[in-house]
């Protein structure tokens, strides 16, 4: 692995235009999952992002935050939570909606997985316009946990995600590896 491995994450990220409506380009990271090196490599640094930020779990988000957010905790020796869409987790939940560019959605955590004490770190593959991981993390702290960051492959900066999430960080970090 290179000291700074955003050349080899950002080589396997893959531009798919008008996807999935013309006018976008979606930013495929499935080449960069392929690739045991730049997988490793993304894992290695959100891990280590989490144990300079005193984490303590990991939280995902729905989808591709798993993909990424269950080695990065296991790489660093943490618990790792999913954070679902509403309905898809069993037993007692927190729930949290959040608005879209066109409407509203909703995600949940099971409340027994966070306690007080826990440094909570959100990770997910892209940071848009922040919705998502604002929304997560107001359940972390009505679970009773800290959020100890916010953790993303790539921030879309044009979207505005970062300003928005500003005031809902309170002074926890957000690490973006790129920034497109």
């Amino acid at each position: 692995m290179t000291a700074d491995p955003r050349e080899l994450l950002l080589s396997r990220i893959r531009d798919v235009a008008d996807y999935p409506k013309p006018g976008v380009v979606f930013k495929d990271i499935t080449p960069l999952l392929a690739d045991p090196a730049a997988f490793t490599a993304l894992t290695d640094v959100l891990a280590g992002f989490c144990r300079a930020q005193g984490a303590t779990k990991v939280v995902g988000l729905e989808a591709r935050g798993f993909i990424l957010g269950a080695p990065v905790a296991v790489s660093a020796g943490l618990g790792f939570i999913p954070v679902r869409k509403a309905g898809k987790l069993p037993g007692a939940t927190l729930s949290q909606s959040y608005d879209l560019e066109y409407g509203s959605a909703e995600i949940e955590i099971h409340a027994e997985d966070l306690l007080p004490g826990d440094r909570v770190m959100v990770i997910d593959d892209v940071l848009a316009t922040g919705g998502t991981a604002g929304a997560a993390m107001e359940l972390i702290r009505r679970g009773g946990a800290e959020v100890a960051g916010v953790a993303v492959l790539m921030e879309l900066g044009f979207l505005g995600g970062r300003g928005r999430l500003e005031t809902v960080l309170d002074g926890a970090p957000l690490k973006a590896l790129l920034t497109l």
